[in-house]
């Protein structure tokens, strides 16, 4: 995964590059109707049930627009939240408060709906030792929000993006002329580069699983779209021999009987493609 720096700086990215779509050369709205010294008071409202997240983005969004803005915060990132609930008082400059609004409603809109499926399915798998992951099937520009809401919801983030891990799926396999040879070709690359990034491979079938073991050095084996049954054949297969993920039409119905059959990790796109947004408002006070 990247590092903590990495990271931030993906974040100032995202503001950075909000702010300019949204406000451009100024908020005309706000400067045509509100004196430049008026000062106000705004919360954040809770319209909706689930897990709220964005919170601490929030915070950085509004130090970003203007560093004399104060937040009081009720509720953190990860705490439940129900109809009515106020998260956050934030104070200062009118103009500032308005400039920050959409941003801070979009992010966490979106943020919380993505922690609050992910805090679903994770507790779907209490009682197993099976891990929730996320995949790369997020918005563009805005993926290091989506990771960050799943990690708050109570998932774990996959590679963050191509170059934080080699993940060989079919497309790479039979580009490279098969299973072995694409391993082979890896391990060779990331020596003449002298990159340390752990391997997963996509198995299609119990084939494959026995081919990919056949190589060394692989850190996971992905079982993409197996059956039930198949899958404890791959996990009784596979053994101590490398980490396990099944990946592929697993829902809120399935997931748990995927978990009993002992695979690490379950990683769904549905996490963050497939959410509706919470409903929030920044209502002035």
């Amino acid at each position: 995964m990247i590092s903590e720096e990495q990271f931030r700086t993906e974040l100032d990215l995202i503001i950075k590059n909000a702010v300019r779509e949204d406000v451009g050369d100024g908020d005309h709205s706000s400067l045509a109707c509100i004196p430049p010294s008026a000062q106000g008071k705004a919360k954040l409202l809770v319209k909706d049930k689930g897990i709220i997240a964005g919170v601490e983005f929030a915070q950085l969004v509004f130090q970003y627009i203007d560093k004399t803005l104060e937040i009081e915060v009720f509720v953190k990132d990860g705490e439940s939240v129900k109809f009515g609930d106020v998260v956050f008082h934030v104070s200062g400059n009118s103009q500032s408060i308005l400039k920050a609004e959409r941003l801070v409603l979009n992010a966490m809109q979106r943020m919380s709906a993505i922690a609050t499926k992910t805090n679903y399915f994770a507790n779907l798998l209490k009682g197993t030792e099976t891990k929730i992951l996320d995949t790369r099937k997020t918005t563009p520009g805005i993926r290091a929000l989506e990771k960050w809401a799943v990690k708050i919801g109570g998932g774990e983030n996959h590679r963050f993006a191509l170059y934080d891990m080699i993940m060989l799926k079919d497309n790479h396999i039979d580009f490279a002329g098969g299973i072995t040879k694409a391993i082979e070709k890896t391990h060779t690359y990331l020596a003449d580069n002298q990159k340390d990034l752990k391997i997963i491979v996509e198995a299609r079938n119990l084939t494959e699983v026995k081919e990919i073991l056949a190589s060394k050095g692989v850190y996971r084996i992905l079982l993409d779209n197996f059956s039930l049954e198949d899958t404890k054949r791959a996990v009784e297969i596979i053994g101590d021999a490398c980490l396990t993920e099944s990946s592929g039409g697993i829902n809120e119905h399935t997931i748990a009987k995927y978990a009993a059959c002992g695979v690490n990790y379950i990683s769904s796109g549905a996490l963050t493609h497939s959410v509706y947004n919470m409903d929030l408002s920044l209502k002035a006070i």
